[in-house]
């Protein structure tokens, strides 16, 4: 009996899921058949909201990228016996890790120049290359301590078993240590890309092309209330889109990480 209210239970929850994400795209087309001349004008706005949409996915991908490669260097560093290495890249988690992300692109984006001079030619600096900086830096800090966390989990039996097979401390953390440290990070990174994903919006506060200024134009252009809604709504459909399965297979991840 009381498997059978489990997966009654979890087919409920399972079908609410479903609902929800089928919620905001289901909204928009129906309002969109509703009023059809709304519907017109979204839809020849479409194209130019999807490619401000791809710009927020390259952003997101770029700073996570740029993120983690800083961020497991900077994990493994904050476990290094040194002091003068250890205590700069401490400072340096500590402090972004609590920086908002909005002064972070703002920073790097006046911070940075517009344009540099590379063997005397001037080649622009994006704006958009600079948001991916500003949100790589707040990535990199909280990547940097889940591969701190991760390493420190592992149990100190195994650096002692690799010791014994003869192998030296770096080659027990490239080949035992890091490899156990990737499954168990990889949930934590994951809502981590989801919460920079999001953070993507902020770029259009500093001029980039992106989904939220993309709709920001769109409604300027078009100036109906109803269509400023809805264009508001496809931007908020798109964002839960992308990071809804991402959240979704991170929960799916931990509960089997924590089962084995």
């Amino acid at each position: 009996m009381t498997a059978a209210v489990q997966f009654q239970s979890r087919r409920s929850s399972k079908i609410l899921r479903n609902v929800g994400f089928l919620a905001l795209p289901l909204l928009v087309l129906f309002w969109s058949l509703a009023d059809l001349t709304l519907g017109r004008e979204l839809l020849e706005w479409v194209p130019y909201l999807a490619s401000g949409f791809g710009m927020n996915i390259l952003i997101a991908l770029c700073a996570m990228a740029l993120g983690t490669l800083v961020g497991v260097l900077f994990g493994i560093l904050e476990l290094v016996p040194y002091r003068l290495l250890r205590y700069p890249v401490v400072a340096y988690v500590q402090i972004f890790r609590n920086a908002p992300h909005l002064v972070l692109i703002f920073a790097t984006t006046y911070i940075f120049p517009f344009e540099i001079v590379v063997f005397g030619n001037y080649l622009p600096f994006p704006d958009w290359v600079k948001a991916v900086i500003g949100l790589a830096i707040p990535a990199s800090a909280y990547v940097a301590e889940i591969t701190r966390g991760a390493i420190l989990s592992i149990p100190t039996t195994q650096w002692e078993a690799a010791k014994g097979l003869g192998l030296s401390r770096n080659q027990a953390l490239r080949w035992i240590i890091l490899p156990q440290c990737l499954r168990r990070s990889l949930p934590p990174w994951m809502n981590v890309a989801a919460s920079i994903t999001m953070g993507t919006a902020l770029a259009s506060l500093v001029g980039v092309h992106e989904l939220l200024h993309a709709a920001t134009d769109a409604s300027t252009a078009v100036r109906r209330l109803d269509f400023t809604v809805i264009a508001y709504i496809v931007v908020m459909a798109a964002f839960f889109t992308l990071c809804y399965p991402i959240a979704r297979l991170t929960r799916r991840l931990e509960r089997r990480f924590n089962a084995a």
